[in-house]
C-alpha cells in the first residue's frame, strides 16, 4: 500500500441510507467476540488495561444493543454494512437455506444482499483493511473489495499461511506479523489480529482498518477473571500502539455472554427437537440453531436463540402458546412477529423463532449434541439477555447525542462524524 494520499476531511459517502465522512486519520472499527459489559472495566480496575483507562475517561464510553440473534455473523454484518439483518439479510451463523431446502454455513457471500461500507470507502480513494480471527467472515467481510498491492487486504488469522495477493490482496502474511498460525481454540487466535493490525498500520497505514476477533475466552471465562484480564491487557497493548500512531479507534462487540449452567456446572438446556417430538411426533418439525459454526467446542453448538419449521396443520400461535408457559422461555414469536421485533429478513426465519432466558440455552435433540468439549461451565449467547454491548471510541463526543438509541452497527458512525 502506498502513502497517505486522502486530503483530510474532504468529502463523504453514502452506504445503505447513511452518509459518513471520509477519514481525517486512520479509523479502525474493533469487534471484540463476545465482550460482555464489564470485561473492560474489571481489566482496568485491576490494573491491567490502562488505555482502556484513558478511554473511559476521556474518550467516549457508550452502551449500545446489538442485533437479535446476538452471533457473530448477523452483528459483524451490521457494523460493516450499518444496517440490521434485515437489510443486509445475514440472520445467523447457520440456516436452512429456502433456494436449497438445505443447512448450511450462513457465510457464503452470495447470502449478502447490501454492499458493506469498505468497497464504498475504497471508490473514494481509501486503502482497506479486513482483519478477522475466524475464516467464516472473511469472504462476506471482503466481498466487492478490489484486492491487491496498494487497494486493500482481508485475511484471517485462523488461515494466514495460506493468504495470497489474488485471494486476500496480501502474502507472506506470517513473516509480516512475526506469529505463526494460531490455534483456533486459542486466545493467540485473536492476538494475531491486533498483532497483524499494528504491523499493517506501521507499514502500509491504510486509512479503513476492521478487526474482528473470536470470543474463545469469553465462552470459557467471565469478566474479571484473570485469564479474562490477561486477554483484556493483551488487548489494550495493541490499542495503544494504534492510537499512538494517530489511529480514530471505535471498539464495539457482536453479543455480549451469559453463564447458561445450573447448579451442578452442567449446561441449562431446553432441547426443542425433543419437545417438539413429542407433541406432533418425530422429526415433523425441524429445529434449527443459528449458532451453529464449525467452532463448537466452547458452545457445544448450544445458544439462546433457534428457529422452528413446521409442519402442516400445526400453527405457530398454538406452538408457541405451548412454549410460553415452560420455565426458561423469553419469546416464542411467528415468523412475521419475529421479523419486526428484531429487524430479520422473514424469509430466512422458520415458522417460529424461540428465544430463551437469560440462564438457559436452546438445544435440538439431547442425542445430537457433544457436549464432551465444554471443559468449564458454559457461557454463552445468542438470546435478548447478551444484546448490551459496549460502545468506545478513543476521542470524545463532539456533541450531546441526547437520547440517541446507540446501536453496534453505529460504530463507524460515532468513529467517521461524531467525535472530535
Amino acid at each position: 500500500m502506498a502513502p497517505d494520499s486522502l486530503t483530510p476531511g474532504g468529502g463523504e459517502i453514502a452506504v445503505n441510507g447513511r452518509r459518513y465522512r471520509l477519514p481525517r486519520q486512520p479509523t479502525v472499527v474493533v469487534c471484540v467476540d463476545g465482550s460482555e459489559p464489564g470485561y473492560i472495566e474489571r481489566a482496568v480496575e485491576a490494573g491491567r488495561a490502562p488505555w482502556f483507562g484513558r478511554v473511559l475517561k476521556r474518550g467516549t464510553s457508550l452502551l449500545a444493543d446489538c442485533v437479535v440473534p446476538s452471533f457473530t455473523n448477523p452483528n459483524n454484518l451490521s457494523i460493516v454494512t450499518g444496517q440490521p439483518p434485515s437489510v443486509h439479510g445475514i440472520c445467523g451463523n447457520y440456516f436452512l437455506d429456502p433456494d436449497s431446502g438445505k443447512e448450511v454455513m450462513m457465510n457464503d457471500p452470495k447470502f449478502l444482499r447490501v454492499e458493506t461500507l469498505f468497497p464504498a470507502f475504497q471508490r473514494a480513494g481509501c486503502r482497506i483493511a479486513v482483519v478477522t480471527a475466524k475464516d467464516k467472515l472473511r469472504g462476506l467481510l471482503g466481498k466487492g473489495l478490489e484486492l491487491g498491492v496498494g487497494k486493500a487486504c482481508s485475511f484471517s488469522s485462523e488461515k494466514s499461511d495460506k493468504a495470497t495477493l489474488a485471494e486476500n490482496g496480501i502474502e507472506n502474511v506470517n513473516a509480516l506479523v512475526g506469529m505463526a498460525v494460531p490455534d483456533v481454540y486459542s486466545a493467540g487466535l485473536s492476538e494475531f489480529v491486533f498483532a497483524a493490525g499494528v504491523k499493517l498500520m506501521e507499514h502500509d497505514r491504510p486509512q479503513v482498518m476492521y478487526l474482528s476477533t473470536t470470543d474463545y475466552i469469553q465462552h470459557k471465562h467471565a469478566p474479571g477473571t484473570p485469564v479474562a484480564d490477561d486477554f483484556y491487557a493483551m488487548m489494550d497493548g495493541y490499542l495503544a500502539k494504534l492510537d499512538a500512531m494517530g489511529c480514530t479507534i471505535a471498539l464495539t462487540a457482536d453479543h455480549g455472554m451469559n453463564a447458561k449452567f445450573d447448579a451442578n456446572h452442567q449446561p441449562d438446556v431446553i432441547y426443542l427437537q425433543d419437545l417438539f417430538d413429542g407433541w406432533l411426533g418425530r422429526d415433523r418439525a425441524r429445529v434449527i440453531l443459528p449458532i451453529t459454526d464449525p467452532y463448537v467446542v466452547h458452545h457445544g453448538a448450544l445458544g439462546s436463540f433457534a428457529v422452528v419449521y413446521l409442519p402442516a396443520g400445526a400453527t405457530a400461535a398454538t406452538m408457541a402458546a405451548k412454549l410460553a408457559v415452560l420455565p426458561g422461555i423469553e419469546a416464542a414469536l411467528s415468523r412475521d412477529e419475529a421479523a419486526q421485533r428484531f429487524e430479520l429478513p422473514a424469509d430466512r426465519l422458520g415458522d417460529l423463532v424461540v428465544v430463551s432466558t437469560k440462564h438457559k440455552v436452546l438445544g435440538t435433540s439431547a442425542a445430537r449434541h457433544d457436549l464432551s468439549g465444554l471443559t468449564e461451565p458454559l457461557r454463552s449467547h445468542g438470546g435478548i439477555s447478551e444484546q448490551k454491548v459496549p460502545l468506545l471510541c478513543n476521542r470524545p463526543l463532539a456533541a450531546d447525542a441526547g437520547q440517541r438509541h446507540w446501536r453496534n452497527f453505529d460504530a463507524f458512525d460515532l468513529a467517521l462524524n461524531l467525535v472530535a
